[in-house]
């Protein structure tokens, strides 16, 4: 008697054998994968010296650049507002950026007539802005007592997203906002960061015809505007139109643009030599664009020198690149403290 295999059973065999050598290749991808990344990162380890070595160089060099400030003032047009490339060892590059933190209004100084001018110029819808400003002045003040829109620990303890408490103290870093209700809600209010990429762009001026439904990227948002860590004025030297906008209701887009311009020099470009900028804040009131009453407002507010820098240092080291991040307090030409110290 003779015996055959049928058709269907070597079909299943052939079926088998594919799948093993599937399953095989894909074991085989992944082990190559994992070996690639182990290797990565066995080689970043091997440069972490270097590029923290590069980091703090960095750091010193932009020290030294804050050095050479002789004015009695900060502005634009000074050397530390450019960026810079330094060689650092044979196959290194340290690319310095600095920015002063006083562009920015302090959060920590914003009442409740800041805050709110600081959503209008963003474009929040007036029926969410109540919640949001009474939620920053809760979790800044040092009592549980809830503003009328506003939450205190009580109400984020229940958070079934992240509990937690209210900070009931002054915001030591920017990203706390992102726990603050109101804004963890809509978090491309905080940053840009957060927006869809199909998000509609809204502005103050494109806000009326929004609807509060759908999907939006604000043109500006909170990180354009505040700062957590800055001296407890704004420098009218090198902040932009919309924060001077922040400093008084007075001072609407129109002014905001003139003061910039006056800033800027007859060429009107910023960073050039033709720069005028103020050497006092009494200087804001030449050319009669800000009136004497809102002068001596603003004479509290501001300032025409800056206290904190940030600085970015970019080390590219044999292809490869890490970013390290400081502030810096300045606090005469020749003393410049480094106030903490992170990468990424």
């Amino acid at each position: 008697m003779k015996i055959r295999c049928r058709k269907n059973q070597s079909g299943i065999a052939l079926i088998i054998v594919l799948i093993v050598i599937a399953i095989l290749a894909v074991l085989a991808g992944n082990f190559a994968a994992s070996m690639k990344v182990e290797t990565m990162l066995a080689r970043n380890s091997s440069f972490d010296a270097d590029f923290e070595s590069g980091g703090r160089s960095g750091i010193e060099c932009a020290k030294a650049i804050l050095s050479e400030v002789k004015d009695p003032f900060i502005c634009l047009t000074q050397t530390w507002a450019l960026p810079h490339d330094y060689p650092f060892g044979e196959n290194a590059i340290l690319h310095v950026e600095i920015e002063d933190q006083e562009r920015y209004f302090n959060i920590n100084m914003a009442d409740e007539m800041i805050l709110g001018q600081a959503l209008n110029l963003i474009g929040v819808d007036a029926g969410q802005r109540s919640t949001i400003i009474d939620s920053i002045l809760d979790w800044k003040d040092a009592d549980d007592n809830t503003h009328m829109s506003g939450a205190e620990s009580s109400d984020y303890k229940s958070s079934p997203w992240l509990p937690h408490v209210a900070k009931n103290g002054f915001i030591d870093d920017m990203s706390e906002l992102l726990l603050v209700h109101g804004i963890t809600e809509q978090p491309q209010v905080y940053s840009h960061a957060y927006a869809s990429p199909g998000a509609s762009v809204i502005s103050r001026h494109s806000r009326f015809d929004a609807s509060k439904f759908q999907d939006v990227a604000y043109e500006t948002t909170l990180t354009d505007l505040f700062t957590s860590v800055s001296g407890r004025a704004v420098n009218i030297n090198t902040c932009n139109a919309k924060v001077l906008q922040l400093l008084l209701p007075e001072i609407d887009e129109t002014i905001a643009n003139s003061l910039i311009g006056l800033r800027n020099g007859p060429d009107g470009v910023p960073g050039s030599e033709e720069d005028t900028p103020f050497r006092s804040v009494g200087e804001m009131g030449r050319s009669g664009i800000i009136q004497p009453p809102a002068l001596a407002i603003l004479s509290r507010l501001c300032t025409t020198t800056s206290l904190i820098f940030k600085v970015t240092v970019k080390v590219n080291l044999g292809g490869m690149t890490r970013t390290y991040h400081a502030l810096l307090r300045r606090n005469s030409q020749r003393d410049a403290q480094v106030l903490c110290m992170d990468w990424e």
